[in-house]
């Protein structure tokens, strides 16, 4: 059987007598107790022994209680353990001083010895949830990327396996029909566009591995705007008509990379226009592209809001549109434009969110820092 290790109390005082009584009290208690006479001795004796709890007399010549309490709490790597303070002020401001410095809890002189034990075994019960519950949150974020990496690899795998079907599909038709110049030339399309798509899955997968080192410049945001929505109808060949309704001014300007811009925006501009039904015509296909700075919450951001009035968010994936490979359409090789959109932006600083309007339709609302 492991035993459990000993809780480390340090007691702090320039008494030696309330040092002794503290020492033998905690001890027979089964607590390792370290002492020491002064603040420097103090923060000396902290760096050796790491302690679990420290009880620290307010009143000391040279360094008192409250400067060795800040000094202990500016510092990262001691500034989590509990302090409680040992103090011959009983005035609500003299507790209150000692509070404001960082200490957890405040025991008034004379010293009840039954007293100091409830209370440093309160601190040390608190301080070890404080503990566990680090190491879930530890836990809790291997678990999420572990889901995240399955997730993904489970759809690429998924979707790579149906386009390697669609090619051996094509490949089949055209070594039995390799006297039919016409055949052979629309499965080399079909599987043109299949091989395009594999393609881009390892190239969106590459963005997900190195957007962290993206390089940033001053670009205007309206020219910005402008260029993403230009790349968005020629990369895309549709015949949109995106209406821009900004309120910019004309020297505005934000620290961006221009082709992830353009790529993001892109992505929701394209969601947008695949959002209604195939048979509708293009002059019908409603998108809104609204530009502002949003201020009221902290830095001041670019703001664009893409509208449109399609089919809305299906209910089978609304509580799941940011998942790798989540998708709706009914084509093999789509999924993750939303998943690397959010996780790019959010690595600028921004976010991504869509929320279904009331008259129908979906707005997708994208922010990013000035």
């Amino acid at each position: 059987m492991i035993r459990k290790q000993q809780p480390k109390i340090l007691v702090v005082d320039d008494q030696p007598i309330n040092i002794k009584l503290l020492q033998r009290k905690l001890e027979r208690q089964g607590m390792d107790v370290y002492v020491a006479y002064n603040g420097r001795e103090c923060l000396s004796t902290v760096a050796e022994t790491k302690p679990d709890l420290i009880l620290l007399d307010i009143m000391m010549p040279e360094m008192d209680g409250i400067e060795t309490c800040q000094r202990l709490k500016s510092n990262p790597l001691t500034e989590t353990i509990p302090i409680i303070f040992i103090t011959a002020k009983a005035s609500k401001e003299g507790k209150l001083e000692g509070l404001d410095a960082g200490a957890v809890d405040y025991i008034t002189k004379p010293i009840d010895l039954d007293e100091t034990l409830a209370r440093v075994r309160t601190q040390l019960r608190l301080q070890e949830m404080f503990r566990e519950n680090l190491q879930l949150q530890v836990r809790l974020g291997d678990a999420r990327k572990a889901a995240a990496v399955g997730a993904i690899t489970q759809g690429i795998a998924h979707n790579l396996n149906n386009l390697l079907g669609v090619v051996v599909g094509y490949l089949d038709l055209i070594k039995n029909g390799h006297d039919s110049p016409d055949m052979v030339k629309h499965s080399v399309g079909l599987m043109d566009n299949a091989i395009t798509r594999m393609v881009n899955i390892i190239r969106q997968l590459g963005t997900i591995a190195n957007n962290e080192r993206l390089e940033l410049t001053t670009l205007s945001a309206s020219d910005l705007i402008e260029s993403s929505v230009e790349r968005y109808r020629t990369e895309y060949e549709v015949p949109s008509q995106v209406t821009i309704e900004s309120s910019l001014d004309s020297d505005t300007n934000i620290s961006a990379n221009a082709e992830t811009f353009e790529i993001i925006l892109g992505k929701l501009l394209i969601n947008a226009w695949e959002s209604y039904p195939k048979n509708t015509p293009a002059e019908e296909r409603s998108i809104i592209l609204k530009a502002s700075i949003d201020r009221e919450r902290g830095p001041a951001m670019l703001k664009l809001q893409v509208t449109d009035h399609g089919t809305g968010i299906s209910p089978e994936v609304s509580d799941t549109l940011f998942e790798p490979f989540i998708t709706t359409k009914t084509s093999v090789g789509r999924g993750m434009g939303l998943t690397i959109a959010r996780h790019t932006i959010r690595n600028l600083e921004g976010e991504l969110h869509l929320k279904e309007n009331p008259e129908g339709g979906v707005t997708a609302t994208f922010t990013h820092p000035l």
